[in-house]
């Protein structure tokens, strides 16, 4: 397995032998999101359907770079709070800033496991950590948290009698409400207390109008989107002390610069076990 030379594109790196294998004829939200995050791995399904969502409203990729500094922020919060574990769910494509990078800047002692339903993510991670001991990549799914709880891989790097961080971050919008409330109540069971929920939806209640078309560019995916409420974001944390401000759009919590012309396109949450 080789590391993607720069400038190189994902269809380069691994030849079109692959192309089944990836699951490149129909777009996958990893690749959607990495085409908005300027990334190069992706395929022209994921191109259209990224487009797609720009026609409707061109301020989304931007709301995806906030959502991407909402992690940011959270899992610094998280490690300068003591947290040494960390779990993103639904981790997408690599890319600047990513978990490892930013709770190991805070303590370089920080385990982390990155878990993606994208076989793309799984190579092209355990590429680029191949050489990380302290960090993984594993295939899993946020609708069966408990098989990959149990996994002797990621039980490798985590101890679930010890505090840990799990990222929830833009993946509940692609399951059902009773697959994400499962989602959450699998992680509220099975972390010990002082453990952190890192969590982020897709909304429609800051784009009224436009949000019904905008959804459309998840119409040719595995799983299309579920648009929530901030109501409907805020009862994922039953169970959870709610970290101040609470449930808010991404770019409006704890933000470190200005907010004025900021997306109002995903609402973020932190909660803590007590």
């Amino acid at each position: 397995m080789r590391v993607r030379n720069k400038g190189e594109t994902v269809q380069q790196a691994w030849g079109n032998e692959n192309v089944t294998d990836l699951q490149t004829d129909r777009p996958h939200p990893a690749r959607i999101y990495d085409y908005w995050l300027g990334g190069k791995d992706n395929f022209p399904p994921d191109r259209k359907a990224a487009e797609h969502a720009i026609s409707v409203s061109a301020d989304i990729p931007a709301a995806a770079r906030e959502n991407r500094a909402f992690l940011q922020r959270a899992v610094r919060m998280a490690a300068q709070a003591g947290i040494r574990q960390f779990v993103d769910v639904g981790a997408g494509l690599p890319s600047p800033g990513n978990v490892h990078q930013v709770a190991q800047s805070v303590a370089p002692e920080s385990r982390v496991v990155y878990v993606d339903n994208d076989p793309i993510v799984l190579t092209h991670g355990r590429a680029l950590l191949a050489d990380n001991r302290s960090t993984t990549v594993l295939t899993g799914d946020v609708r069966d948290l408990d098989e990959l709880f149990e996994r002797p891989e990621l039980q490798a790097l985590v101890d679930f009698s010890q505090p840990v961080a799990v990222l929830l971050v833009a993946v509940l919008h692609f399951v059902s409400d009773e697959e994400a409330h499962r989602a959450v109540r699998q992680v509220l069971e099975r972390v010990a207390p002082g453990s952190y929920l890192l969590l982020s939806n897709s909304t429609y209640e800051g784009n009224p109008e436009r949000a019904a078309e905008a959804a459309k560019t998840w119409d040719k995916t595995d799983s299309g989107i579920r648009l929530r409420s901030r109501a409907q974001v805020t009862e994922f944390f039953d169970g959870w002390e709610l970290l101040d401000p609470g449930v808010d759009f991404v770019p409006l919590w704890r933000p470190d610069g200005p907010t004025e012309g900021t997306t109002r396109w995903m609402y973020a949450g932190v909660g803590r076990k007590v």
